[in-house]
């Protein structure tokens, strides 16, 4: 029986694969790790709507495209750094054109004793056998195809080191920019970061875009605290308005170790952000803290999974979306407490708002709990404005327009009140409510 055809756009990455040479090649296991997550890829292709995982997020437009793979031009773009320029990140930076190093446009000179901070294409070249543990993963589940892609064709990405006890002061800027080109791109990177034991870092990553571009971005990020160490990571999807950006984030969290995500996705036709969490040490805590601001056709989908698996880890997540005009958004938030993980903390709240009749959100929290004394709550909503409210604020004398913006900032804004970077936080604040119908200006 002859095999259906393929869509241009598994047809295109796979021409594509073949001719491409990519850092680290001839490395035995990276080789073999390529090879067999391009051929489950090749197999499988990409997922539909009966995946679950994929429920609520079609497709169809993006297999129907042929991309090129990469950007031979990446490292000669112009790009007018000073336009994406953000308050109070001074610090060590590493920028990327289309998931390609831009030593120019970095800024890699004195970092701070106990970090260490590199292109992964650099690292591939020198002594690899490091990341074998992040490389050379196989991925076969339903609905890997991103992951797939990822793991066989990203030839470079941040490889970044805290050394056990090294506390950064400054934070570092992660930047991931589209740029015009003269045909559609597809472009992979991958990240590695691990913070040793007793570490500190604060990480800024920033997805950016220039222009009208239509590029797919495909990022996959593996994040190792060890014991003790300390994580607050911030990320700011801006991307360009037709671009798509599928990202995918692995964390494992060691005993007493502590991360603090919070995450804003403003930009794109169509993004997707998979989050996945492991708590595997006593005591370690995770707090997230999302939100997305949709209008137009766009369509935001984040995936949460966070898995408990040893005593008295807590993990608290707070999360926001605003859907206006014909956008839709997804929220899918999962806890699983494993057998033995006793004494488990965990709560998870998805809110959401619907500014027009034609705007959709679909959420869908999951818990499993496997162990004793457990506490735990979930709870999500999909509603419109509190007409009480706006009734209270049109009585004091503000038009119908102002109330709902006032009222629709105040409701997005909670999730960034806890970010400790008050520059920064004001600036983030700013651009979030710039996204949103009738902002109002607040102080």
């Amino acid at each position: 029986m002859s095999q259906p055809a393929r869509s241009p756009f598994v047809d295109s990455l796979l021409q594509a694969a073949s001719q491409m040479q990519l850092p680290g090649r001839g490395i035995a296991w990276l080789d073999a790790a390529r090879h067999d997550n391009l051929a489950a890829f090749a197999v499988a292709g990409l997922p539909d709507t009966r995946v679950e995982a994929w429920k609520y997020t079609a497709l169809r437009a993006l297999a129907q495209r042929s991309l090129v793979l990469g950007d031979a031009h990446a490292a000669e773009r112009a790009i007018d750094l000073q336009a994406l320029r953000l308050p109070s990140l001074d610090g060590p930076r590493l920028t990327f054109v289309h998931g390609v190093f831009r030593a120019d446009l970095s800024k890699l000179d004195e970092l701070p004793q106990g970090l260490s901070l590199q292109p992964l294409s650099e690292v591939l070249r020198g002594e690899a056998e490091p990341l074998r543990f992040a490389l050379a993963k196989h991925y076969r589940e339903a609905g890997d195809a991103f992951a797939q892609l990822n793991a066989a064709l990203a030839g470079d990405g941040v490889v970044l080191r805290v050394a056990a006890g090294v506390k950064i002061a400054q934070p570092v800027h992660l930047l991931f920019l589209g740029a015009p080109a003269e045909t559609e791109l597809a472009w992979h990177a991958r990240n590695v970061i691990e913070l040793g034991e007793g570490a500190e870092l604060s990480l800024f990553e920033h997805h950016a875009g220039l222009g009208g571009q239509q590029h797919l971005g495909n990022l996959v990020s593996d994040v190792v605290l060890r014991e003790g160490a300390k994580l607050q990571h911030t990320a700011l999807q801006d991307s360009a308005s037709g671009s798509s950006l599928i990202r995918r984030s692995q964390l494992r969290l060691h005993a007493r170790a502590h991360a603090s995500l919070h995450v804003l996705e403003l930009g794109g036709v169509l993004s997707r952000h998979e989050l996945q969490a492991e708590l595997v040490g006593d005591e370690a805590q995770l707090e997230t803290r999302g939100v997305f601001a949709l209008n137009g056709r766009q369509h935001a989908d984040t995936q949460l999974a966070i898995r408990h698996q040893a005593l008295r880890t807590r993990s608290a997540s707070v999360w926001r979306g605003v859907a206006d005009e014909r956008s839709r958004g997804v929220f899918r938030g999962a806890i699983v407490v494993a057998e033995g993980a006793d004494g488990t903390d965990a709560s998870l709240s998805n809110k959401n708002l619907l500014l027009s009749a034609g705007a959709e959100i679909d959420t869908k929290p999951e818990l499993e709990i496997y162990a004793d004394e457990v506490k735990a709550a979930h709870g999500a909503t999909v509603g419109q404005l509190d007409e009480r409210a706006l009734f209270y604020l049109r009585s004091r004398g503000i038009p119908l327009v102002e109330a709902r913006g006032m009222l629709t900032a105040a409701f997005c804004r909670a999730v960034l009140d806890s970010l400790p970077h008050e520059i920064l936080r004001n600036h983030l604040s700013d651009l979030l409510l710039a996204h949103l119908p009738n902002a109002p200006t607040i102080p």
